[in-house]
């Protein structure tokens, strides 16, 4: 899927790798007492390096940001298809959808990086065969994603 970041997002991960090292080395933690939370990577490649590093839990502050980070963009994706997917066959589930939109702390932080949800949101918001109500929760989130860009 083809979505675009906001500058400062971008900006924002590529100063986490650097201070991450760009990922050289082990950035697992190794700890013996910490939950499994699945397998992640991160791998960074330029004219200069390619490094890749995999890692359950992370104690370097930076992969610790940039997995909320990826995590959070992973979830409104996943909004964006479930609401695209829902706008096409079933109109009557989208205010559920956008409900949970709504309620998530995920929404909060991606803010203006809901790369494949807003332009479904956009389609939800002009389409006059889509309930009022639904029309307006999917302004909101707009709206919201506005001005957490500013």
């Amino acid at each position: 899927m083809d979505f675009t970041l906001s500058s400062a997002t971008t900006a924002h991960i590529f100063d986490l790798a650097k201070t991450a090292h760009y990922f050289e080395g082990n950035v697992d933690s190794k700890k013996k007492n910490v939950a499994s939370t699945g397998d992640k990577s991160l791998v960074y490649h330029d004219a200069g390096r390619s490094n890749m590093a995999s890692y359950n839990y992370s104690s370097v502050p930076a992969v610790q940001e940039l997995t909320t980070i990826f995590q959070d963009l992973s979830a409104a994706v996943e909004f964006g298809r479930r609401l695209d997917y829902e706008y096409r066959y079933q109109k009557l589930a989208l205010d559920e959808e956008l409900k949970r939109m709504e309620d998530t702390t995920t929404l909060q932080e991606v803010g203006p990086d809901l790369p494949a949800a807003v332009p479904v949101l956009q389609k939800i918001a002009d389409d006059s065969s889509v309930i009022v109500t639904v029309r307006a929760r999917a302004q909101r989130l707009l709206q919201h994603a506005g001005e957490t860009a500013k």
